[in-house]
């Protein structure tokens, strides 16, 4: 399958939940308000879109909302990566059977495998889609970091591995993958707050989590360091700064779900446990940065 190179823009999309269901018409509509504002790309079923908590239904069915909704305007990047890699298979097998343009596979996480059992893990993913594949390297959240050695190695034996998702929040990692593979790879930031550092570095875009909330002024902010305007492009993230660094005063996306409720674009800000809602106090630091911004 031909695509033209993914880069930008990509949010990691929310999912709306009204009284513990999937809240399909809402996920739609969102979907409109990230098209309608210019973002690159979506990505459900990430951390962003609880997909610890969804069932595999779930998974699938918030996968198919968001490629009908998008109707291959923009790409749709699904999240369809497990620690157990027979189950990151069949998730990438009927995500791709459904249409989508893409998958971020995380690295396995809490087994933590040893690295040639991450290259066999994502060389058998590889092995059951022609589509482009970003690599989703969190250490934080899977104690374990991608090799680079390993990502060199499947780019070598793999044309749709091109991509990886950057959060281990370095720009000496960028570095050395740059140094590694050149042109080879296509680095997106998973930290919206190091995303002018990381483009600095060579990154081609961020999978952010503020854009759920303000697609027009991430974007924007990003085509201009791609651009190589840094000048307009700080002065934006300088506006953003105070969002990208409240977003995640309570564990994603309990933040940005309750920041979504307050401006409107969604009418409950549930989650399902064991995520719970905000304090009061964070509430309020959160909603007197949204307020900050929309003065």
């Amino acid at each position: 399958m031909s695509l033209q190179p993914i880069t930008g823009t990509l949010t990691a999309m929310i999912t709306p939940f009204r009284d513990g269901q999937i809240s399909t018409d809402e996920l739609k509509q969102l979907v409109e308000y990230q098209v309608s504002n210019g973002i690159s790309g979506l990505v459900p079923v990430g951390t962003t879109g609880e997909s610890p908590t969804l069932s595999h239904e779930g998974d699938l069915k918030v996968i198919r909302t968001v490629v009908e909704a998008a109707n291959k305007r923009i790409p749709v990047i699904a999240g369809t990566g497990s620690n157990s890699t027979a189950e990151a298979i069949r998730l990438t097998k009927q995500a791709h059977d459904v249409g989508v343009d893409g998958f971020l596979q995380v690295a396995p996480y809490y087994n933590k495998p040893s690295p040639e059992g991450l290259y066999r893990h994502f060389a058998s993913v590889a092995d059951t889609t022609d589509r482009p594949i970003i690599l989703y390297s969190i250490p934080s959240r899977c104690g374990i970091e991608i090799p680079i050695s390993i990502v060199e190695r499947l780019r070598a034996n793999y044309a749709n591995i091109c991509y990886i998702k950057e959060s281990g929040g370095s720009c000496e990692r960028v570095d050395q993958l740059i140094r590694a593979l050149g042109e080879d790879i296509t680095i997106f930031s998973g930290d919206d707050s190091l995303t002018l550092p990381f483009i600095s570095a060579g990154a081609k875009g961020v999978v952010s989590v503020a854009s759920n909330l303000f697609p027009k002024e991430v974007s924007q902010m990003v085509t201009t360091a791609l651009q190589n305007d840094f000048v307009t492009a700080s002065k934006l993230h300088q506006r953003l700064s105070r969002l990208f660094k409240v977003l995640f005063i309570e564990p994603n996306p309990v933040p940005v779900k309750a920041a979504m409720k307050e401006v409107g674009l969604i009418t409950s800000d549930e989650v399902r446990l064991p995520l719970c809602e905000m304090t009061p106090e964070n509430r309020a630091t959160l909603l007197e940065a949204i307020q900050e911004l929309n003065a």
